[in-house]
């Protein structure tokens, strides 16, 4: 047991605002967590073509990744609620194809320029990611 003076280590990492979306991978490996942003990114993807309700864009999500990614209703709707506070997608209530109540999303005119804004920062961090995992080779014939 330390004693009163020994030190304790310090955590210096700001707690983040809110907490960040969390997206799993359909794995035995341990879940994965995927950068700040992505699924923000995925969301307005997803609703390119048109509207959808939330667990569609979720279902959309997961059939797109071919069934990589889980998208969890604790982490969706908050990033729902995050964009519709942006200005980059709006709501209307509608029926689902249940017949059931749900909010309908869909891109705004910002939330598209958003989407190319987004996509070109994860083309361009997916870039250097790549070049630092696969650094080119000094040729071997000199």
């Amino acid at each position: 047991m330390p004693g009163p003076n020994a030190l304790t280590p310090l955590d210096i990492l700001p707690e983040p605002p809110y907490p960040i979306p969390r997206m799993s991978t359909r794995s035995p490996n341990p879940k994965i967590e995927l950068l700040q942003g992505t699924l923000d990114l995925l969301i307005l993807q997803t609703l390119l073509p048109g509207h959808s309700h939330g667990h569609a864009i979720a279902k959309a999500i997961e059939r797109n990744s071919l069934d990589v990614l889980q998208v969890e209703q604790g982490s969706l709707y908050p990033a729902l609620h995050r964009l519709l506070k942006r200005g980059w997608i709006d709501a209307k209530d509608g029926l689902s194809e249940n017949n059931r109540k749900a909010k309908f999303y869909r891109l705004t005119a910002k939330g598209k320029k958003q989407l190319l804004v987004e996509t070109s920062k994860w083309d361009r961090l997916a870039q250097a990611i790549g070049r630092i995992l696969s650094p080119s080779r000094p040729s071997e014939a000199s």
